[in-house]
């Protein structure tokens, strides 16, 4: 038997989850968190084989997360359970000590497989993203090698890459300002460097940088809940 723990802030992801997994006698849910922190005391008190566990979630997101329980030396297996494919963000997951990195529109069949793989001593890696990646990920040896071209957006901040989600997402710069606490001109200013950075020149450059990479779902809104516990998690 193979005991999960989940960390998702959604309740519905947790309880389809759960239903999945419950479904296959293999398995054993031993847990739910709603966030990183909430997760990480779970982890520590239940010790499962695997932790499934969302990328960006409020108070620690999942490569925080990650981190920490890769430092507990449990043998917990972490699996990050993501809707974000950009490698950037893959990378570091690995880097944090991620078993497996699933997108969250793969099949239940695929979450078993990964499962079992991370179980076994293996990485496991979506083929949904492996096969549209910019970039080729070495999983013989350790640490985890980037064999690719250098990527602009892995020499982002944490702040940085946040600000550019706010931005693509649909927020003002007044929101930003104030999600940030920092001033108007400060927002301008953070914004050119980060253009300059990517290399990109406007926002319609911006925005489709975003949609390429997958850092937005392509659709300009207010920043969503997950949003503002990213920038909770991250900046304070």
């Amino acid at each position: 038997m193979v005991t999960v723990v989940l960390a998702d802030d959604h309740a519905i992801v947790r309880q389809g989850l759960r239903t999945l997994l419950e479904s296959n006698p293999l398995f054993e849910v031993v847990g739910e968190a709603a966030d990183g922190r909430e997760a990480l005391a779970l982890v520590k008190r239940r010790k499962p084989a695997v932790l499934i566990a969302d990328l960006m979630m409020p108070g620690v997101n999942g490569l925080q997360l990650t981190s920490r329980v890769s430092r507990l030396n449990l043998r917990t297996r972490v699996i990050v359970l993501s809707m974000y494919r950009d490698d950037a963000y893959v990378l570091e997951a690995f880097r944090n000590g991620a078993a497996g990195y699933v997108a969250k529109e793969s099949s239940g069949a695929e979450l078993f497989q990964a499962i079992k793989e991370t179980v076994a001593g293996h990485r496991y890696l979506s083929p949904a993203i492996s096969d549209t990646s910019q970039n080729s990920y070495a999983f013989q040896g350790s640490p985890l090698r980037w064999t690719g071209s250098p990527d602009r957006f892995a020499t982002l901040t944490a702040r940085e890459r946040l600000e550019l989600r706010l931005v693509v997402e649909g927020a003002s710069s007044r929101d930003i300002a104030e999600r940030l606490k920092v001033g108007l001109r400060t927002v301008a200013a953070r914004r050119v460097l980060l253009m300059r950075k990517l290399g990109l020149k406007g926002r319609g450059a911006l925005m489709r940088y975003a949609l390429d990479r997958g850092i937005t779902r392509g659709h300009a809104s207010s920043p969503s809940r997950r949003l503002r516990g990213l920038a909770a998690a991250e900046i304070t």
